[in-house]
């Protein structure tokens, strides 16, 4: 039985902490109590309080703890882990101070015998003294700056804590009293060191957010927000972290933000690590809900999980703020009636209270707070002015006439006019027809598409009546247009009979000109390019000559659409020539921008031309346009596949940022899957994993939709997965393990194959080897089914050696063999790689039968990979064969 402790324990130690490291130990405990022996499982409980310190159960962790100490004060020779008991006995103190139910002269007791156990030991009283600190700012005794300067002063030892944490711990003393330089020098050196403690560096980054605001060191504020929270995320145990972070972001302008962490962290609270951090995470969470509120956001719903009997619900936020606020003051109170003390208490009303430090910190390049509403403007009298026309006639005819030329304001000035007149003047029949086919225009240009109908329904039918058949087919053309749109099948036949109308009654407004334009829009618009390019080639140049550019905009549109794109090209050059020549660089926008698309997606990519272009459209068009920021997009583009993925993120951030401020999340969405795809090609893995994660729930929104998302989707899931790799997160493994997954249910053995072996190596580099070689394994099924002898024989010998190191060597000898025995599959037409693979299994194998005590098998085995890697002139590999097979030698000649 106490095997299977050990094979616990095995496994155990692969998985990060958490319930299932917990459940694991917990079992191992059992089993070594049941097998009766008391050394095995006092070591594993002392195991066990550590899985319950850091995996979020500190309770716990104080029952196991206590028996632990009581066990080896009885028997010290027995049960001698001493060194560990007195490294536990620090968090045990500090967690004690979490419970309000614990009495604080318990912890005052457990203080004054940690400090008689390390005087009795020989150690400096440094930690101790950290522990006295801790809990005088707990309850807010006034000793606390005293115990700040002995903890400063004493010699640091091995019981100390980690050259992350003591720091840490000195920062959140400084940044409480507003020591906030002091606080940034003692930071700085620890920021730039290399840390290892399973709580750095997201503690002293947590620590440093208020530090960073205080200073004016807003950049450093939102790094170390992004990249301390991402661990922190994972870890109920880091609960009060959290609500750090969540006081950030309400101190940032960062609602939405912090609305996010709110909704991922709720369900925490009914299983939070301690009282403390649940006040801690209402209180924070509940000032956060204020500051989402008072934006004008209070109508907002949070989902609650179900938890204890309770249904899952969606919260109206003001009733969760009011919940949180009350639940942290009750616990507040409670910590303050166990200490005599108003601390905590006090502390509570100070988070809820507490008032912005900067109105807006973006937490990223393209991150930007949506635009205002802007402030109505005094209106401008027109510039042509007509409040003193008082004919009805000749404001009819202003109106139309500049509607021509697109000039909305006098336009909308004459109808104005014309309405206050016709007050008190009736109006004649003809002007009432073109009254209301220029409201028609008006409900179009506010949106009200049905109301722009009825108008010209009935502007027609009058026309019509009177006889005015030019204007009837002007207003049947605008009718048909919209109709179209709105998939009306009888627009069609009225924008056609304009065109036929006007073909065979041309007048002196182009109106011929106009209706084959409109004609050939909507055919565009419903991608019928052969229909479009008829409708253009009847247009007289000579009838509307001013129109030229949007003819030939429509026409390079419509080329692009039947497959054309270097006539689309030349088409759009015509366009944007014309359109220069009328009215400059602004009106050439449209065309620019498409004809760059076009150049930027030949086969050879973007070139000169195609920067030049768009670099046009941004100068000349005014920040925060939609064309200014759709030609960032396309710029960014164009510089990705130019493989200039440092210069596209810039681009790219503007038009998300752009995009964003103005509501139009959907073409956001593509965008940032190509920023998150630059940032990782420069190296940015925090950002590009950042971005990744902002784009995967829109696109699974879109998957839903249409199923052609999920190329996109993929993509952006292996962007994540890679930057999770570079920065080491546990979670690459999983993410690759989801993508090979994926690729199963598409056929795609390959791809299952590759990511799987992705998944094996980081899992390996995380010495997770047990999981790793079971990744490994699946990883050679899947190269056999792709047909790949050289995939099948590397995961297989990967696998072995991953059963080595997690103690399983016969089922590593076993693996091992059967990776030799792929090697017959291998292609004979690639000799070297056939002679390297060879050479590795030689290697690995006699590496796998030393380890299991098998060194007359290993020899052999040795001294052919000497042979396979001398023959490749591999001179390293080489010599590690010869020392493998030398120390083999030298091991049987000790026996």
């Amino acid at each position: 039985m106490t095997d299977d402790v050990y094979a616990l324990m095995a496994q155990a130690q692969e998985l990060p902490y958490g319930e299932a490291r917990t459940v694991l130990v917990e079992d191992a405990l059992r089993r070594a109590e049941a097998a009766g022996d008391g050394e095995l499982a006092f070591r594993v409980r002392t195991r066990l309080t550590d899985a319950y310190q850091y995996g979020g159960e500190p309770a716990k962790a104080l029952a196991t703890f206590s028996r632990a100490l009581a066990d080896h004060d009885r028997d010290p020779g027995r049960f001698d882990e001493t060194h560990l008991l007195l490294w536990q006995m620090k968090a045990v103190v500090s967690s004690l101070t979490l419970f309000p139910e614990v009495p604080l002269a318990r912890t005052y007791a457990l203080l004054d015998d940690m400090e008689r156990r390390y005087l009795a030991g020989g150690h400096s009283l440094q930690a101790v003294y950290r522990r006295r600190h801790l809990v005088a700012q707990h309850v807010g005794d006034d000793a606390v700056d005293d115990w700040y300067l002995k903890w400063r002063a004493a010699r640091r030892d091995e019981l100390s804590d980690c050259e992350g944490c003591d720091p840490t711990g000195m920062v959140r003393h400084l940044a409480r009293v507003g020591r906030y330089e002091e606080a940034f020098e003692i930071a700085a050196p620890v920021l730039d060191s290399e840390l290892t403690c399973n709580e750095q560096p997201q503690a002293v980054l947590t620590a440093m957010l208020p530090v960073y605001l205080r200073t004016g060191r807003t950049e450093q504020a939102a790094d170390a927000h992004r990249r301390a929270y991402r661990v922190h995320r994972g870890r109920l145990a880091d609960l009060g972290d959290i609500a750090e972070h969540l006081e950030f972001c309400a101190a940032t302008g960062n609602g939405a933000r912090g609305l996010e962490i709110v909704q991922r962290h709720l369900g925490w609270l009914d299983r939070a690590p301690s009282p403390h951090a649940e006040m801690e995470f209402a209180a924070a969470a509940a000032l956060l809900l204020d500051r989402v509120a008072a934006a004008g956001h209070g109508a907002a719903t949070i989902r609650r999980p179900a938890a204890d009997g309770r249904p899952a619900a969606d919260v109206p936020l003001p009733e969760l703020r009011a919940e949180l606020a009350g639940r942290a003051t009750a616990l507040a109170a409670r910590f303050d009636t166990r200490n005599g003390t108003s601390r905590q208490g006090d502390r509570v009303r100070a988070t809820l209270a507490s008032e912005p430090i900067v109105d807006f910190l973006p937490l990223a390049a393209h991150h930007r707070r949506p635009a205002p509403a802007p402030e109505p403007e005094p209106a401008e009298p027109p510039r042509e002015d007509v409040a003193s026309v008082d004919d009805l006639d000749e404001l009819l005819d202003v109106a139309d006439e500049r509607r021509t030329h697109r000039d909305v304001e006098i336009t909308l000035a004459a109808w104005r006019r014309f309405d206050v007149l016709a007050g008190t003047t009736e109006p004649t029949p003809l002007q009432r027809a073109r009254r209301l086919d220029g409201r028609g225009v008006e409900c179009a240009l506010d949106g009200d598409e049905e109301g722009a109908v009825t108008c010209w329904e009935e502007a027609s039918r009058l026309f019509g009546e009177l006889g005015d058949d030019t204007r009837r087919h002007r207003a049947l053309g605008r009718l048909g247009a919209l109709r179209v749109k709105l998939g009306d099948p009888r627009g069609l036949a009225e924008m056609t009979a304009a065109v036929d109308h006007f073909a065979s009654h041309p007048t002196r407004d182009g109106d011929a000109t106009g209706a084959l334009l409109r004609l050939a829009t909507s055919h565009v618009e419903h991608d019928r390019p052969a229909e479009a390019l008829a409708a253009l080639d009847r247009v007289d140049p000579q009838d509307a000559p001013d129109r030229a550019g949007e003819l030939w905009f429509l026409r390079g549109q419509s080329l692009l659409l039947a497959g054309r794109p270097e006539d689309a090209a030349a088409a759009l050059r015509r366009s944007a020539g014309a359109a220069r020549a009328s009215g400059g660089a602004a009106e050439a926008a449209a065309p620019l921008l498409l004809l760059a698309r076009v150049l930027a997606r030949r086969d050879g990519g973007p070139d000169e031309e195609t920067f030049a272009l768009l670099d046009e459209v941004i100068a000349a068009q005014p920040a925060g346009s939609p064309m200014r920021v759709a030609a960032h997009g396309e710029r960014g583009l164009a510089l990705l596949a130019a493989d200039r993925p440092a210069d596209a993120a810039a681009d790219l951030a503007e038009a998300i940022a752009g995009w964003t401020a103005e509501g139009l999340h959907e073409r956001a969405v593509h965008l940032r899957v190509d920023l998150a795809a630059a940032y990782l090609s420069t190296g940015r893995s925090l950002e590009a994993a950042e971005v990744a994660e902002e784009a995967l729930p829109a696109l699974a929104d879109r998957v839903r939709a249409d199923p052609s998302e999920r190329a996109a989707t993929r993509r952006c899931r292996l962007i994540l997965a890679h930057a999770q790799k570079e920065m080491g997160e546990e979670d690459a493994a999983a993410t690759f393990a989801a993508l090979a997954e994926d690729a199963a249910g598409d056929g795609d053995h390959g791809a299952v194959a590759h990511f799987l072996d992705e998944a094996g190596e980081i899992l390996t580099d995380l010495d997770r080897d047990a999981q790793a070689a079971e990744r490994f394994a699946a990883a050679a099924q899947a190269h056999e089914k792709a047909g790949d002898a050289f995939g099948v024989v590397r995961a297989r010998r990967r696998a072995a050696m991953c059963l080595l190191w997690c103690g399983e060597g016969d089922d590593a000898v076993t693996v091992m063999e059967s990776a030799r025995a792929a090697l017959a599959g291998l292609p004979p037409d690639d000799e070297p790689a056939r002679v390297w693979e060879t050479a590795l299994v030689s290697y690995d194998q006699a590496r796998v039968l030393a380890q299991v005590g098998r060194l007359p098998e290993a020899v052999p085995f040795a001294s052919a990979a000497v042979d396979g890697f001398t023959a490749l002139d591999e001179a390293g590999p080489a010599e590690e064969a010869i020392r493998l097979r030398d120390d083999i030698r030298s091991a049987l000649e000790e026996r």
